[in-house]
């Protein structure tokens, strides 16, 4: 990448040549911050996973940057990378001391093992979720600024971004909840997994809908801080808060795809959505602007999470059936080797325990 920027830094503004070099030496440990970011949500140890980056490194950042000014430093693009930077090498660094002793004492050592190919057949489809989900989140203010001037675009931007907030919660659910699906299944506990879903969509719903609820309520008065003129986007508010609640209402269940091995099933659901949601907005923002462009994406939230609904009521039927099966031909105290394993993902195990942690 910043071989690339060096090659068109002749068609930029100066000005974004140097930012631009400096997100390049942040990529590399922003990729590792997340890998152990998920090692240690694998094994349960939460604190350890997100606190690095979701606290400790936006504290460094801040930290910095107010230390930059009180200095009487000059702040602009290249004082607020470098900023970034040096905060997310530091939080990565200092995650991966601790990761590594906590490793240490919780997993012997053993002989290395490479499979690239069973590596790529995970992480291709969860690649394509994450980047269709990316793609749906932008494309609806991407369409509506080739149709409508920049005002209009303005203030549906700081709709979405208010309503945003809601996000947070479904995020939090998923985070902490991934490793116990993985774990629910690997040791055949399909009656846990049912009802461990079920408990991840109450706890993801309801506190979403009483947010949006709460946004809604106060949309007016939050969307006047932004300026008066931004309160004209209020009735958008609540069409795309249509989209946010039909997402909370099947939890993370995307998350209890790919960790069942269904990632690419979850894939095809996003690309679907994606799709939807490019027709639309292509049919809708011209003549309707902002509410069209929310009515698009709602749309498109529906569509994703219909295929995902249906895709895990028959991916735990199928899972209940099988359990049910083979436990009439395993018995309880049978070695763990003969039980169903992680079919997905890194899996960190005893042979001696049937519990299994994926990240």
């Amino acid at each position: 990448l910043a071989a690339l920027v060096w090659v068109l830094s002749g068609l930029m503004d100066p000005a974004e040549v140097m930012p631009l070099y400096l997100g390049c030496l942040t990529l590399p440990a922003f990729v590792v911050a997340n890998t152990q970011d998920g090692i240690a949500r694998s094994h349960d140890w939460m604190r350890l996973g997100l606190m690095p980056q979701f606290i400790i490194r936006q504290a460094l950042i801040i930290g910095f940057t107010a230390g930059m000014f009180a200095l009487g430093l000059q702040l602009g693009a290249v004082a607020a990378m470098a900023a970034s930077c040096a905060a997310v090498w530091l939080a990565m660094i200092g995650q991966m001391i601790a990761l590594n002793r906590r490793l240490a004492g919780h997993i012997a050592p053993g002989p290395r093992a490479y499979d690239v190919r069973a590596w790529l057949s995970v992480s291709l489809p969860i690649l394509l979720v994450e980047g269709f989900y990316l793609l749906l989140s932008y494309t609806d203010v991407l369409v509506l600024q080739q149709f409508r001037a920049a005002d209009e675009v303005g203030v549906y931007y700081a709709v979405v971004k208010t309503l945003a907030l809601v996000s947070f919660i479904h995020y939090a659910m998923s985070a902490t909840t991934a490793h116990r699906f993985t774990e629910y299944h690997a040791s055949g506990d399909t009656a846990r997994l049912a009802a461990y879903v079920r408990h991840a969509i109450v706890w993801t719903f309801w506190p979403s809908l009483a947010a949006t609820v709460l946004l809604l309520a106060l949309g007016k008065p939050l969307l006047w801080l932004f300026g008066p003129q931004f309160t004209a986007g209020y009735s958008i508010m609540f069409v795309a808060a249509i989209g946010l609640v039909v997402r909370a209402a099947i939890g993370p269940v995307e998350r209890l795809l790919n960790m069942l091995g269904h990632q690419h099933v979850c894939a095809l659901a996003y690309a679907l959505a994606f799709a939807v949601n490019l027709a639309l907005c292509l049919m809708l923002v011209p003549r309707y602007g902002g509410m069209g462009a929310a009515a698009a994406t709602s749309a498109a939230a529906r569509t994703a999470a219909s295929a995902c609904c249906r895709r895990r009521r028959s991916t735990i039927s199928s899972a209940f059936r099988s359990a049910t099966s083979t436990s009439t031909k395993t018995p309880a105290s049978a070695p763990s080797s003969t039980r169903r394993w992680c079919p997905t993902s890194v899996c960190r195990c005893s042979k001696s325990s049937s519990t299994a942690w994926c990240g």
